[in-house]
């Protein structure tokens, strides 16, 4: 059946999004049935599902880039005012918590990608640079996590006194560092090795390892210890 010019209630019932998922369970959902949930209305002309699946065209179906629209992006779609905008962007901001919950509970670092998917959700999509730190113990369990400093598209700058700092206020034993590359690329520009390398120097002097640096570019990441680069 042609639902393209109907409204949700005049489907098939079992071919409704909140019906569906009732009998059939989330996972039955496409992602333009689980938006249009999220949406509850579409327009004059066309269903939430047909709206929901406008914002995700638009966004290349891809939610890993409808996660990096900011509000402004979203109410460019016809039919999507500022509080269906506003509630779509909370519920991606939910499932990046939600991720950083499950690396949190594990308390422990083990591997370049435990970092990864712990600030993947928080540097992944966002259009300028971040700069982060990890502090760990001596079981390399995590003690705190903080932004040191935010930049531009291009660059951050950050100050190696201020970190160390933090991490002697903290009993820190060794630190991680974490930024994004905006760009999508994720190899280490020349500020990138000289700032390591300072880290690096500084915390031998507090006896604080630097344990990695990973730069995040979307969905890959570098890693200076993986690579041989401390």
């Amino acid at each position: 059946m042609d639902y393209t010019n109907l409204k949700i209630k005049d489907w098939a019932v079992e071919d409704r999004p909140r019906e569906k998922l009732l009998q059939k369970g989330l996972s039955s959902l496409s992602d333009a049935e689980l938006i249009a949930i999220l949406i509850s209305t579409g327009t004059k002309n066309e269903s939430a599902v047909e709206l929901a699946k406008k914002v995700l065209r638009n966004a290349n179906n891809n939610l890993n880039e409808l996660g990096k629209l900011e509000l402004n992006d979203l109410i460019k779609n016809k039919g999507i005012g500022e509080a269906k905008a506003i509630t779509i962007m909370s519920a991606l901001e939910l499932g990046r918590r939600r991720k950083i919950s499950d690396i949190l509970e594990k308390q422990k670092i083990t591997s370049s990608n435990d970092i990864y998917e712990l600030f993947q959700p928080l540097l992944g999509d966002l259009p300028h640079e971040e700069f982060w730190i990890l502090l760990l113990n001596r079981s390399n369990k995590i003690i705190d996590k903080f932004k040191i400093s935010q930049g531009g598209v291009s660059g951050t700058v950050i100050d190696v006194r201020l970190i160390l700092k933090n991490a002697i206020e903290k009993l820190a034993t060794s630190i991680i560092l974490c930024h994004n590359h905006p760009s999508g690329n994720k190899m280490p520009s020349d500020a990138d090795n000289s700032i390591t390398q300072k880290m690096v120097d500084g915390g031998k002097l507090l006896d604080i390892n630097v344990l990695d640096h990973i730069i995040i570019a979307d969905t890959e990441y570098f890693s200076f210890a993986d690579e041989g680069k401390l």
